[in-house]
């Protein structure tokens, strides 16, 4: 027993080569050694099992090994790398951070018979009901495309599941409310949106009659006219005939229970099902959209409520591709979405100045109720910057912004003496009034424009005292501009691609100002400084560590800085001399490794022994990665 356990750096190569044998005997047999004889096998020879056995398999194992102290974690991490290639870097710290990761990324694969090289190499493991189970038990994310009807029937256990873990819903397809065929989509929707638990919804699409079929009833009292007339129209007829099914079927019994039953015999009468289109005087088909309809025609007879079926509330929205027939459904909705928390819009292209202002319209009549719930706000893309004191001033209870801005190069735009802008109160949302104090704590700011406003910016944060995490992306900062007073309640500090050190002529220097002010804000963990031609000058980011004072960061990311291997080298050396207080997570992604591999590797080992690295392949001889990163 001693030699079976023995470190796998100290075995000849035949021995490694046998254990490989061994490890894949297991797995391919696993079901008739049994879970206990997985057990009974040394810790340090289960650890090195972990990568070599399937995704079922690490699930069922994992109860009893956590009992044991064993972690299953570099089993998934195995799966992820055998799904994402090795260069693909891999930040998942936590046991249950990369589980959730693997059955995510397989649970859509598999459910709709997509497939990639990983799923086509082990699809004996993974087309079965068993794995789906699993990894249903696991997600908390469900994406709803087409088809879906499975759910509705010998899947239908798996619905019921899906209703009680599920908290994210998204919708990658237009959904056609004309069309029977889609009632089945409809239907899930329903079931995961007011029967289950799921709470936030991303809409990945442009479908604005399908956006206002969602948020009806779900915390918005506003009904769209046209979902109107296609909920309502003609309803009775539909509902009679749900109703005449139902009699019909009212004394037969489900097949199928609210488990994975996989042995269970199929004896039960199955329950008829009432036809969901109709026809009218001229031979048309007509088809229900209303949900409660929809749930008791789809619904087994013995599932069926004898009242309505609940209205979930929507608490999270996020719209991928938001254009202006949407942002209209959405503003009509916006006034009485008291349970809305959150709310993210990407638009398809740059956000037209009259879109913003019928938002922040509809988000100042949202706030100025005391039933409003809003306190997270994402927009992009700006056309620039004064917008966003707009949709501060139209905000006021919002803890969190993230905006994104891109200067518009073409097209009419609103000056701020615009009748349209006044009636927002604009001079006081850009000037931002002395007294006026802004709750945000979180703030992210991603700039594409020329002229960036930077007073209006620092304004911003003169008036966010509870701010904690600021994230600056692609602004110029001006030379010799010091805020270091205002981040002194900072965790969470980015300055990417905002080209800290190009108007210098010391670089060293600039960078050590930065180093002596960020030294200051004891409360920060996170910083970023991707992006910034840090180059040679990265050495200077190691006087962080340094002196009676040293900084409290935990995470560093310098990636896309150009860093060469002797200028990590000499970083390392530099921070073995002034080691960080906590075991600090490096990002090192995109920088030129390569160039000179040995150089680099001795540099990364260097680092390993007070450092969690991230780092990924990079190939210099694609010139193009090299200029993006050094840009």
């Amino acid at each position: 027993m001693p030699d079976t356990v023995r470190n796998a750096n100290q075995r000849t190569p035949k021995e490694i080569y046998l254990k490989e044998i061994c490890f894949q005997a297991v797995r391919e047999h696993y079901a008739a050694l049994g879970i206990e004889a997985v057990l009974d096998l040394p810790t340090p020879l289960i650890t090195d099992l972990l990568p070599h056995l399937t995704v079922c398999q690490l699930d069922e194992l994992q109860p009893a090994l956590n009992q044991r102290g064993i972690s299953t974690h570099s089993g998934w991490i195995g799966v992820l790398q055998d799904m994402c290639g090795p260069n693909h870097v891999i930040d998942f710290n936590t046991e249950e951070a990369a589980k959730h990761e693997v059955m995510r990324m397989l649970f859509t694969l598999v459910f709709y018979g997509f497939t990639n090289p990983f799923v086509k190499r082990n699809i004996t493991n993974l087309n079965t009901p068993s794995f789906l189970w699993a990894a249903a038990k696991c997600i908390k994310h469900f994406l709803l495309t087409t088809p879906v009807e499975r759910l509705t029937t010998e899947q239908r256990p798996l619905l019921e599941l899906l209703e009680k873990r599920i908290g994210s819903v998204g919708v990658s397809q237009c959904i056609d409310l004309s069309k029977r065929k889609t009632q089945t989509a409809l239907y899930v929707l329903h079931r995961l949106l007011d029967h289950g638990v799921a709470k936030k919804l991303v809409v990945h699409v442009q479908c604005p009659i399908m956006l206002s079929w969602i948020l009806h009833g779900r915390g918005s009292q506003y009904v769209n006219p046209e979902l109107r007339n296609l909920m309502y129209s003609k309803r009775a007829s539909c509902i009679s005939q749900a109703a005449s099914f139902s009699a019909d079927g009212a004394s037969c019994s489900s097949s199928l229970e609210a488990g994975a039953s996989e042995d269970q015999d199929d004896q039960a009468t199955p329950c008829k099902r009432p036809r969901l289109d109709y026809y009218d005087e001229s031979g048309e088909a007509n088809f229900t959209v209303d949900p409660q309809v929809l749930c008791q025609s789809f619904t087994p007879c013995d599932g069926r409520s004898a009242g309505a079926c609940p209205w979930g509330q929507i608490e999270c929205l996020e719209i991928r591709q938001c254009g202006s027939n949407s942002l209209r459904v959405l503003n009509s909705a916006l006034p009485t979405f008291f349970c809305l928390r959150s709310l993210t819009l990407h638009s398809i292209a740059t956000f037209r100045d009259s879109d913003v202002l019928g938002l922040a319209r509809a988000l100042k009549q949202l706030s100025e109720s005391p039933r409003s719930s809003l306190t997270d706000l994402s927009i992009s893309v700006l056309p620039y910057t004064r917008l966003m004191g707009i949709l501060l001033d139209a905000s006021p209870n919002v803890t969190s912004l993230h905006v994104e801005i891109q200067t518009v190069m073409w097209g009419p735009r609103f000056l701020p003496h615009h009748p349209r802008m006044a009636e927002l109160d604009v001079s006081g949302a850009v000037k931002l009034l002395p007294k006026l104090e802004l709750p945000l704590e979180k703030l992210a700011v991603k700039v594409a424009e020329l002229q960036t406003d930077l007073h209006f910016i620092t304004s911003v944060l003169r008036h966010s005292p509870h701010l904690t995490s600021l994230h600056v992306a692609g602004m110029r900062l001006p030379t010799g501009s010091s805020q270091s007073q205002l981040l002194t309640a900072l965790l969470e500090l980015r300055f990417n691609d905002c080209r800290l050190l190009e108007k210098w002529s010391d670089k060293e220097e600039s960078l050590q100002q930065l180093v002596a002010a960020l030294k200051t804000v004891p409360s920060l963990h996170t910083l970023s400084l991707a992006q910034n031609r840090l180059a040679k000058n990265v050495c200077v980011l190691a006087e962080l560590f340094s002196g009676s004072s040293p900084s409290s960061v935990k995470r560093l990311d310098i990636s896309s800085n150009f860093i060469q291997p002797a200028e990590l080298l000499e970083f390392a050396k530099r921070l073995r001399t002034h080691p960080p207080p906590h075991r600090l997570t490096l990002d090192l992604r995109k920088n030129p490794g390569d160039r000179d591999p040995d150089t680099w590797n001795t540099a990364l080992t260097r680092l390993r022994p007070f450092c969690v690295l991230l780092v990924e392949g990079w190939n210099s001889t694609d010139t193009m990665a090299d200029h993006i990163s050094n840009m």
